[in-house]
């Protein structure tokens, strides 16, 4: 079998990371006939309800990460903070899908936005910042307010700190841990949205419509569709996402997030994964972003992103799986729920697209 040979149905589609993303990953493996073999370091993780195989094992077990890319046949991801040393293994003996320059220039918040430069497209004012110094010098440049982001690690609002002025700054080092970091403007935007885009291997691109995008505290809220957009610029959001694909030669789904200004597109960040602005998909496609990956990464041909309804994705975090028993009442509401145990503040416990008629 070559390497872009498609993998037939009963082949073992490998996925680094148990959580809500894996396991709706292995249950849309699942329904194409795949198996999933899913490896997780934390016990009892959401997708071992779904998976056909499980591996409990730490990414620095050389012999389990051995064991595990023998027994699938291609490997994909649900996170990008993946350690090298395990990925250097796993590309040894079986494809890594998306690739690892995705994965890495993703890993590294500067990497990430010195690519997106690099291809002509706009970001926020960005500086490095590695010490006092550099924090100030960033700070002159770029002024307040900001916001200072650990360069790796960071997500759902962890490793930031905002800065309303200069005095802010000792606090904004302190909170960064010693850790490498980055220091954004802020940009005045209307609205954000993402563009969940998918590339085949034989370099074929499919886009979902941009959906509209609110956070709180943080962490995404709802996503919408459609999003406040003219019909150019969602042709613009998709072309831009297309770009991004193939400038990368990506197999699978991305996540792009976009600032709305009055100047254009500003790219936020990019996630070469599937992401959760992308949930509505379930709902209001007839092949979601799940099967898409699937599809891209066992060198199917892509589905069609057409959507076929408006949709209102909302997150439920923490004590709003309280709520569940009355959204499951709701008309046009289809539950999403990841089986997690324990509902923490800020932890994401599953969510629910709604259908949006009349």
């Amino acid at each position: 079998m070559t390497m872009t040979t498609p993998l037939p149905p009963g082949s073992v589609i490998g996925i680094l990371g148990g959580g809500q993303l894996g396991r709706m990953l292995s249950v849309a493996a699942a329904r194409l006939g795949f198996r999933s073999h899913v490896y997780e370091p934390a016990p009892a993780p959401p997708a071992g309800h779904v998976a056909d195989r499980i591996t409990t094992a730490s990414y620095d077990d050389r012999v389990a990460l051995a064991d595990f890319a023998a027994s699938v046949d291609v490997i994909t991801y649900e996170f990008e903070n993946i350690p090298t040393a395990a990925l250097d293994l796993l590309e040894a003996l079986r494809p890594i899908r998306p690739n690892r320059r995705a994965l890495a220039i993703s890993q590294d918040r500067i990497a990430e936005k010195d690519f997106l430069t690099g291809l002509g497209l706009a970001c926020a004012p960005y500086a490095a910042v590695d010490g006092a110094a550099d924090l100030q010098a960033a700070l002159v440049r770029i002024g307040t307010p900001s916001i200072l982001k650990t360069t790796r690690l960071g997500y759902d609002g962890k490793g930031q700190f905002r800065l309303r002025g200069k005095q802010d700054a000792e606090a904004a080092l302190a909170a960064m841990a010693g850790a490498a970091a980055v220091l954004e403007g802020f940009i005045d935007f209307s609205h954000e949205v993402s563009v969940i885009a998918a590339r085949g291997l034989d370099g074929s691109v499919a886009c979902y419509d941009p959906g509209e995008n609110v956070h709180r505290d943080g962490i995404l809220h709802t996503t919408t569709l459609p999003a406040r957009l003219s019909a150019s610029q969602r042709s613009d959001a998709v072309l831009l996402a297309a770009r991004i694909l193939t400038a990368l030669d990506y197999v699978g789904v991305m996540g792009v997030e976009l600032f709305v200004t009055p100047q254009g597109f500003l790219v936020n960040e990019i996630a070469p994964r599937v992401h959760n602005s992308g949930h509505w998909t379930q709902n209001g496609c007839a092949i979601d972003q799940f099967e898409q990956h699937i599809r891209a990464v066992a060198g199917w041909p892509l589905g069609d992103g057409s959507r076929f309804a408006d949709v209102v994705m909302e997150n439920l975090i923490g004590d709003d799986i309280l709520r569940v028993p009355e959204i499951a009442r709701e008309r046009n509401a289809a539950l999403h729920l990841y089986g997690k145990v324990e509902a923490r503040p800020g932890r994401k416990m599953g969510h629910v697209n709604r259908i949006v008629t009349g």
